[in-house]
């Protein structure tokens, strides 16, 4: 028991000056910004970077010692992650990407996320990208050729094969029974604009 009692206060000391550490070095980063905003932007940067740094590194640790990782990935990495994706749905997403966003090698990050999220990264970003298109298929009236391009896939041929997969039918006809506005512009122009429903209906 005594071996205990002197453990703890000894860990919550280390912790102390730990943390003292670092707020000390990221308050003298931050000063040295502040003093050289105006005459050396570049030495502010520089200083912003490395503060930026040591706060990230350091809430890693204290994920980690907190028993707050989810398969070796730390909270703010995955969560910084997730908001890339959800804003880059638009563009291509490599792992290089995903991966320097988390800072962790591409190999690692693979590995890691998988085992965090439950499935790899390129099957995350399918994923959202067809949650974001079938958001866009109720609430827009836009065209499925370029909902598609909108959320990050080749064409619509490419979402068409991919919305199959997941959900066992069409966009087509899973926007039909859902009676969205997109299907509503398709009906009322079917006869000006034939070629377009027939690329639709090929879906």
């Amino acid at each position: 028991m005594e071996g205990l009692q002197t453990t703890a206060p000894e860990s919550s000391i280390a912790a102390d000056q730990q943390f003292h550490l670092v707020a000390n070095s990221v308050a003298k980063l931050l000063e040295t910004a502040k003093r050289e905003l105006e005459r050396d932007q570049e030495a502010a940067k520089a200083s912003l970077v490395t503060a930026s740094h040591i706060l990230q590194a350091e809430i890693e640790r204290c994920s980690g010692a907190n028993g707050s990782t989810r398969g070796g990935l730390a909270s703010w990495q995955i969560l910084r992650v997730r908001a890339y994706i959800d804003n880059n749905l638009h563009r291509t997403i490599h792992i290089r990407d995903l991966s320097t966003v988390a800072r962790r090698s591409k190999a690692h990050f693979s590995r890691k996320f998988k085992l965090a999220v439950g499935e790899s990264p390129h099957a995350y970003v399918v994923r959202r990208r067809l949650e974001k298109a079938c958001h866009l298929m109720m609430t827009s009236a836009e065209p499925l050729s370029e909902i598609a391009l909108s959320v990050g896939f080749s064409d619509q041929a490419h979402l068409c094969r991919l919305f199959r997969q997941a959900f066992g039918q069409s966009p087509a006809n899973w926007r039909r029974e859902r009676g969205s506005p997109g299907e509503a512009t398709s009906r009322t122009g079917m006869d000006e604009n034939m070629p377009r429903a027939i690329s639709a209906a090929k879906c």
